[in-house]
This record gives structure tokens, C-alpha cells and sequence, in this order.
């Protein structure tokens, strides 16, 4: 069975669960879309790398005092594997993803969600369908990344055993972020998880895969102005409120490293998504 299936899944939850808790697990699934290089060009999702393809009257996005984005990512969103999404994902148009590299100052300057100074390296456009677009040149000092086409699989996505809304289903009373004494938090069960599927990949929608601590709760901790603890309610609500919009791990084959093998995020609220105001998307990335 292909990872991400949901009979792969439910099979995973009953050998490892009760089947009470296993149902209440498969409950807390959510489908999203993997991105994997394009063995059909017919089948392309999007892409890596390359030049964008922008409007005329829009301008390469910039952070201000440090210089131009690079482009990373592409996505046809009428190309999108048809799933049941429970996030409003444009049905059609392009989304452009940009983000500060370090190409142009050596990493010096770093984008981090904690810094919202910093929040303007990195950018989401939405270029809506039949608008007219033209590839646009790279600017100076930067260097397009090789072009991998993607194509895209509908899956079911799982979150890390500590992500707040298993303790909510699981753990209720345990703190946020540790591991709760519960058998989705065995290490078993967690072994059993990344035997499933222990790539963090590229992924439109879902769960993140995060590489460290659950990346919801660092954009809410950054949201917030890291003014509360873990143990806070105001933090768990915060991260209720914050669904996945892309995640672009490391890609050898479009000379794409982040930091020590690591991805970068983009999350966003329900109802900024719904009304398509991609401007509030925050970023965020890890690496190992």
C-alpha cells in the first residue's frame, strides 16, 4: 500500500491501538496532496525552480533593505489531485512561492517566525486563472534553482503524536508539546509511523511534517510574541487556528538545501486562506 493511503493507515492504528482509540485517531486525519519530481510531464502538480510566471504590473516580491526573493516553487492549483480538502484551496490560478536565501548576503540575514521583521522574506502570490503572465528574469545577484517538475498524490495526512489536537483528543490535561502518556505517544507507535513514511516531502495542504517540535505551535508562539508558556491555553487555541498551506523540504535534484536537510513552511488562517489573502501566510522552517 502506498504510504499516506488511508488503509494503510487504519491497518497501522489496529495493530498498534485499541480500536476505540484507533478510530479516534484515524478521526483526527486530514487529507492533503504529496508533491513528488514528475515522472509524466503530462502529470505536473507544478514545479521547483525555474522563473516564475508573473503579470506584467507585478513586482518581484523584495524585503526591504536586503534585496529580492528567490523563487522556489510553482503550484497549478486546477492541477491539484481532487481530494475532500477541508481548507478552501483556490480551485484554479497559480501560487507563487518566494523566499530570502541567503544567496545574495551569504545567510546573513535569516527569515525566522519569531522575528516579524523578518516576515517579509518570504512571500506567497496567487495569480489568478486566465490572467495574462510572462516568465520573468531573475534579478541580479540571484541564481533560479534547476527546474523539477511535481507531481501531485492525494494522501491522508497525520500529525506528530504531540501536535495539540491529539492532546486534546488523547491527553486533555497534559502539557502542550510533551509527550502524553497515552499509546499514540509510545515510541511503538511512533517507530511504527516512520516505517509508514519517514519522509518529510513536499506537501500542498494537510499536516505539516515537521522536522522538529510541530511547526503550528512555533507560528503560534511567534503569533503570540512568544509571551506564553506551552503550558498556556491561549497557545493551544492559537495553533487551532493555523492550517498548512505548502511545505518544500530539501531537493538534491533542484540544488535546494535548507540549512542541514531541512524545509521550509507556509501556514495560514482558515478564513485568510477562504478569502484568499495569501499575504498573512507565515513562514517558518527547521532542519535537523
Amino acid at each position: 500500500m502506498s504510504h499516506g493511503s488511508p488503509d494503510a493507515l487504519r491497518s497501522l492504528a489496529l495493530r498498534h491501538l485499541s480500536p476505540e482509540d484507533a478510530e479516534k485517531w484515524l478521526g483526527l486525519l486530514r487529507p492533503g496532496v504529496r508533491l513528488t519530481a514528475a515522472a509524466d510531464p503530462d502529470g505536473r502538480a507544478g514545479r521547483l525552480g525555474g522563473l516564475p510566471a508573473l503579470p506584467a504590473g507585478a513586482e518581484w516580491p523584495v524585503w526591504e533593505g536586503h534585496g529580492p526573493l528567490s523563487f522556489i516553487a510553482s503550484i497549478d492549483c486546477a492541477s491539484l489531485p481532487t481530494v475532500a480538502w477541508d481548507i478552501e484551496l483556490p480551485g484554479a490560478g497559480t501560487l507563487l512561492f518566494f523566499y530570502f536565501d541567503g544567496q545574495l548576503d551569504d545567510g546573513d540575514a535569516v527569515v525566522l517566525a519569531e522575528d516579524r521583521d523578518s516576515w517579509a522574506g518570504a512571500r506567497v502570490l496567487h495569480v489568478p486563472a486566465g490572467e495574462e503572465v510572462a516568465e520573468r528574469e531573475t534579478p541580479a545577484g540571484l541564481e533560479p534553482y534547476p527546474v523539477v517538475p511535481l507531481a501531485g498524490r492525494a494522501e491522508m495526512t497525520a500529525t506528530e503524536p504531540w501536535h495539540p489536537s491529539v492532546r486534546a483528543a488523547f491527553a486533555p490535561d497534559a502539557p502542550l508539546g510533551n509527550r502524553y502518556d497515552h499509546p499514540v505517544c509510545s515510541q511503538e507507535f511512533l517507530d511504527a509511523l516512520w516505517e509508514l513514511d519517514g519522509e518529510v516531502g513536499h506537501r500542498i495542504g494537510g499536516y505539516a511534517r515537521s522536522v522538529q517540535n510541530p511547526v503550528e505551535i512555533e507560528i503560534a508562539e511567534a503569533v503570540l510574541g512568544g509571551r506564553v508558556s506551552w503550558n498556556d491555553p491561549q497557545l493551544s487555541e492559537e495553533v487551532g487556528g493555523w492550517v498548512l498551506l505548502a511545505q518544500f523540504d530539501s531537493e538534491d535534484a533542484a540544488d535546494m538545501m535548507w540549512g542541514d536537510a531541512g524545509a521550509l513552511y507556509w501556514l495560514i488562517r482558515p478564513e485568510d486562506l477562504a478569502g484568499g489573502r495569501f499575504e498573512r501566510a507565515v513562514f517558518t522552517w527547521q532542519c535537523s
